[in-house]
């Protein structure tokens, strides 16, 4: 139990020496001006800031993000490029209702106003 003890010793010693020699990398650090001391970020990369992308990079993303609204709703080419704001839009389009199922909804909804204004007198 002796040597158990000894050896706990030893590891607070090398620990504590380990500690010193971190504050003391720490303080260098700060002296010469490194916003990142103490973090988990290596010294090599980037501390922060507002990235910036090229014109190009934009573009290509724009035209992937494109191509994947396309996909999703089926369309392709000039169609897909164009489904922003263009009026050329193919595919299943807007649906419609028929004038029968438009007057069975609004024969229902004055039969339901009807029985809602009785209820009321």
């Amino acid at each position: 139990m002796a040597d158990l003890n000894s050896v706990v010793a030893q590891l607070r010693q090398e620990r504590s020496r380990v500690q010193q020699d971190l504050d003391r990398l720490d303080r260098a650090l700060q002296a010469l001006g490194t916003h990142n001391v103490g973090s988990s970020q290596s010294t090599g990369s980037r501390g922060g800031g507002k990235r910036t992308m090229s014109a190009e990079a934009r573009a290509r993303i724009a035209a992937a993000q494109r191509a994947r609204w396309a996909r999703q709703k089926g369309t392709s080419g000039r169609a897909a490029r164009s489904l922003s704001g263009g009026s050329a839009k193919k595919g299943k389009g807007k649906r419609t209702m028929s004038a029968e199922a438009r007057e069975r909804i609004a024969a229902a909804q004055r039969a339901r106003w009807a029985r809602v204004r009785a209820a009321g007198r």
